[in-house]
């Protein structure tokens, strides 16, 4: 066979090199999803004033962080839609059309006069901007996963999606580097005025690499191999499948509130809460990104290892009995150290556990619906916990006057990641005995 499918060209090749090369070509849209949404959230302060500007300084910043949190609410949408596209067409042309789809958000965003220069039309473009990224970060991050998970070797799917969740520590990385940088070169009045577009634009200006690698991508043997299903088809089977997407989602909220706890909320709860320096909280952030980027490989091996359910249980238990203390401490002993060594203890749960839970609910999905399968229950995950946990974390502080809440609403998605893994492992097993039957488990 030599692979092609709709045009897409061969297959990938089983060497260790160009799997390598697989890997960086499929994660670079993903770097670029993870880059603009950090870059919104690092700098919602300064997005809030110019376009949302408010007499009262905690409604603007609510309304960014709204609006940050809202282009979630498209990804169920983007990944129902474009996940049966990918479903039915192939991994490859589906990942071209979503970068494409998030350049476009993303230069709509950074190019947007303010609120001050074109009125009602700047909140409305921004908005616009994010149903843009909401709709391809849909199906990005779940297109991503199933196609390391399918190009993986016998044995080694933990190891492999666990580069799509680095990816995006790259991203994090990136961003925080290009925040101590500005943070040291501009003051405070520049930032808001127009320091905070740069980040935005140098996004815009890797978008052309990106779109090199990726149209580079081969098709996976997985997906050429088989008859593709009519999108009504693949919608069908995800309605028959509801309980595997409901379990599938309270799977990955342990991940996404997690990931947007100590990443996206890390600048707004340092700066607001802490009352820490911008360049403190900024380095934070990017020893969070490095630390996570450390222990995704890890976790995603030693699922491969141990198996997927002991790390998935061990973690949220662990969750259960420490977040809540772990920020009770920092905020009654505030400083940058403290900070530190609390994000990092985050960072450890967030990437043990995120190793395991990835392939878990890409062996959960069925083969034929597995993007689309993937995507919605993450995309569901995130757009009803995960996206609006800055938001979530400022609301319940202010209205309980308790720094430490971010560690509760932790703490309630580690117990519904903890029940889902419960709950899901006979999906789990039922969903491997007929990959057994069909085709090698990946």
């Amino acid at each position: 066979m030599d692979g092609s499918v709709h045009g897409t060209g061969a297959v990938v090749a089983r060497d260790g090199r160009s799997l390598a090369a697989a890997v960086v070509r499929v994660t670079s849209g993903n770097f670029l999803e993870m880059y603009d949404f950090m870059i919104y959230a690092y700098y919602a302060t300064y997005i809030g004033r110019a376009f949302f500007p408010e007499k009262n300084a905690f409604a603007s910043l609510m309304l960014s962080l709204g609006i940050f949190g809202g282009g979630f609410l498209m990804r169920p949408l983007g990944a129902i839609v474009l996940g049966a596209y990918i479903d039915h067409f192939g991994r490859r042309r589906g990942l071209i059309v979503t970068l494409g789809m998030m350049a476009i958000g993303l230069l709509l965003i950074a190019v947007t006069p303010s609120y001050a220069t074109i009125g009602i039309a700047a909140p409305i473009l921004v908005v616009v901007g994010r149903i843009i990224q909401g709709l391809s970060a849909g199906v990005e991050l779940g297109g991503v996963s199933v196609y390391l998970a399918e190009i993986a070797p016998p044995g080694r799917a933990g190891f492999f999606c666990s580069w799509q969740s680095a990816s995006q520590q790259v991203a994090v990385a990136v961003a925080a580097i290009i925040g101590v940088i500005l943070s040291l070169s501009l003051t405070q009045a520049q930032m808001a005025d127009w320091g905070w577009r740069v980040p935005l634009l140098v996004g815009c200006l890797i978008v052309p690499l990106l779109f090199l690698l990726r149209r580079s991508l081969q098709e996976t043997e997985a997906f050429a191999r088989r008859k593709h299903p009519a999108i009504s088809t693949i919608l069908g089977s995800i309605a028959r499948n509801w309980q595997v997407v409901l379990l599938g989602m309270m799977l990955i909220t342990m991940t996404t509130v997690s990931f947007y706890l100590i990443t996206a909320y890390t600048p707004t709860f340092g700066r607001h809460e802490l009352h820490l320096g911008a360049l403190q909280v900024m380095i934070v952030t990017l020893c969070v990104a490095v630390s996570n980027f450390i222990w995704l490989p890890i976790g995603g091996t030693l699922a491969d290892r141990i198996g997927r359910r002991p790390i998935l249980l061990g973690v949220t238990v662990l969750t259960l009995v420490s977040a809540y203390p772990v920020m009770l401490w920092l905020t009654h002993n505030t400083s940058f150290v403290h900070l530190l060594v609390a994000e990092l203890w985050l960072s450890f749960i967030f990437g043990m556990y995120n190793g395991a839970a990835v392939p878990f609910l890409a062996e959960l999905m069925p083969e034929a619906v597995r993007t689309t399968g993937f995507s919605l229950a993450y995309s569901l995950a995130t757009a009803i916990f995960g996206g609006f946990t800055p938001a979530i974390c400022t609301q319940l502080i202010h209205s309980t006057g308790d720094r430490a809440m971010p560690g509760l609403w932790l703490s309630v998605a580690a117990l519904l990641g903890l029940i889902a893994t419960v709950l899901a492992t006979g999906f789990h097993r039922r969903a491997l005995a007929i990959a057994r039957g069909a085709a090698p488990v990946r």
